[in-house]
């Protein structure tokens, strides 16, 4: 692990760092704050999961996270949102929503993605391994959040492995990867057209499966421009309804998909995450 970059910030460090990942087979990079802290003690980790086109320093530069989780005293860990860097693929023809900064969270199977795009080994293996190892670190209190795709990877992940995560909340996330064209599009070329290996990568699937969690909580401006074609969150809302699994949803009027929404909600959630991880 190099140090790219530390700063003081609200009674912490923040620090950015890259490691060469055996998941990806790239060089990837990912900010922590770790806030002051007696000598020995281990902290409650946060990871953040990032949307599309976005690395980790969207939510570094504005997520305004480091006050609370310095009073909370949180760990605050936030990885890129795909690999990078030479001879990695990308969008044939450029796009926004596919190849790098939108990795899904999947571990590709289809060429000639398969090489590098493992971002779900990444999240759920090697970066936790990485933070216990380097970072004052209590690794049985972690829990995950995330944004739109992040907000998809973040409820996928915590849904697939219950007994690691002590809470999961999101941002306007992506509910069902199965229904909506973000999710057709970045499926289909990662993993395939056979839209049964697609149900363990859509939180409203995993659910309907059987898969649960504690709680969820949800946050969803009104004024999202990508509400009603891609977020759709009526589906987790059903979904959870049916089956059984607590979730609450809070539409947050005239709010859009931005860090302003981001920002305003994100001690809320932090708040959240700490009493579930010190309960």
């Amino acid at each position: 692990m190099q140090v790219k970059s530390t700063n003081r910030s609200h009674g912490g460090t923040q620090g950015v760092y890259t490691h060469a990942s055996t998941s990806t087979g790239t060089e990837m990079e990912f900010s922590v704050f770790v806030p002051d802290h007696a000598e020995g003690e281990k902290l409650p980790v946060v990871f953040y999961l990032s949307g599309l086109t976005c690395t980790q320093a969207n939510v570094t530069e504005k997520g305004e996270f480091r006050a609370a989780c310095a009073e909370l005293g949180l760990i605050f860990v936030a990885p890129d949102t795909s690999p990078r860097g030479e001879g990695v693929p990308d969008d044939p023809d450029g796009a926004y929503d596919f190849g790098l900064g939108a990795g899904f969270y999947v571990n590709a199977t289809e060429a000639p993605f398969t090489q590098h795009y493992r971002m779900r080994d990444y999240i759920e293996k090697e970066l936790p391994a990485l933070i216990g190892a380097q970072f004052p670190a209590d690794m049985e209190r972690i829990s995950i959040m995330g944004h739109s795709m992040g907000g998809h990877g973040a409820l996928t992940i915590a849904l697939r492995n219950p007994d690691r995560y002590k809470a999961v909340s999101a941002f306007a996330p992506i509910v069902s990867p199965l229904n909506c064209p973000w999710g057709e599009k970045a499926l289909t070329g990662y993993i395939g057209a056979d839209k049964s290996t697609w149900r363990q990568y859509d939180a409203c699937a995993l659910i309907e499966g059987g898969a649960r969690v504690p709680d969820i909580l949800v946050d969803q401006g009104s004024a999202d421009n990508f509400l009603e074609g891609q977020l759709k969150p009526e589906f987790l809302t059903q979904v959870c309804e049916k089956s059984g699994q607590p979730l609450t949803l809070r539409m947050q009027e005239g709010y859009d998909h931005s860090y302003y929404f981001i920002s305003t909600f994100m001690r809320d959630h932090l708040e959240w995450h700490a009493i579930r991880m010190k309960s």
